[in-house]
């Protein structure tokens, strides 16, 4: 490896590591066991988890065929497809808020017949946390999947078909066993996405105690007030992230399977 290379990765970990450090560093260790043991916190906790878990399978449902279709369909158009839904990538969160509210708002375009017809009003709901927070993970986890599908070894499949295997049972013991680390990965960059999403919750689904709160409006709310409250949070988020994270080995970025 060129020793040039040292100097800017240092500085680049530097720029990324340090803040974490002072956010460590200036935590209020002393007052944080009572500061977390505030009733908003665990709500605003037991929130963040429920809601980033329910929009991963979402993302998990309705992202795995959709990478499917972007890495093994044949069709026109499919570049002009896979710029559309990765544009939560670079969107500003809170565009994504005001997107959803357009479409699935009382008055959106969806939303005035689903009030309509059914009774359903999405916004300011914990519904309206799961579908903001699919909203801006979901590419994180088509792009992994549609990866791992192109990286695979497609002889695999064309040998068991060659064997008289139908198209169900490659791919329930072919395909999927291949593409698995790839679909973990992409689960568990999606669920921590969701879990620090902010912009899209707060313009789509609000601020209310027990709700729609989730640890980083929890957090935001309370650097305004209450500084040490702020950190302490941040302080969890920071724990639970990195716990995801480091669930995230390194065999599974490489496409290696469980040991």
């Amino acid at each position: 490896m060129p020793p040039l290379l040292y100097l800017p990765a240092a500085l680049a970990v530097a720029f990324l590591v340090l803040p974490l450090v002072a956010l460590v560093v200036r935590a209020p260790w002393r007052s944080l066991p009572q500061l977390l043991a505030r009733p908003e916190v665990g709500d605003a906790l037991r929130l963040s988890l429920l809601c980033a878990t329910a929009a991963t399978v979402l993302c998990l449902v309705l992202g795995v065929p959709l990478a499917w279709v972007l890495a093994r369909g044949q069709f026109r158009g499919r570049r002009v497809l896979r710029a559309l839904v990765t544009v939560p990538l670079v969107l500003p969160p809170v565009v994504g808020g005001v997107a959803l509210l357009l479409l699935l708002g009382r008055r959106g375009l969806a939303g005035r017949y689903l009030d309509a017809w059914f009774g359903l009003t999405l916004p300011f709901t914990t519904t309206a946390v799961v579908i903001a927070e699919a909203f801006v993970a979901m590419p994180f986890l088509v792009l992994a999947v549609e990866g791992a599908l192109r990286a695979s070894d497609r002889r695999y499949e064309d040998a068991a078909a060659t064997l008289g295997a139908s198209r169900l049972l490659i791919l329930r013991r072919v395909t999927l066993p291949l593409v698995a680390p790839g679909i973990s990965a992409g689960a568990v960059l999606c669920f921590a996405r969701a879990l620090g999403e902010f912009g899209a919750t707060i313009t789509f689904a609000g601020s209310f105690p027990g709700v729609t709160r989730t640890m980083p409006i929890a957090v935001y709310l309370a650097l305004e007030s209450d500084p040490p409250a702020a950190i302490a949070l941040s302080l969890v988020l920071l724990g639970v992230s990195l716990a995801v994270l480091v669930s995230l080995r390194d065999r599974w970025l490489t496409g290696g399977g469980p040991s």
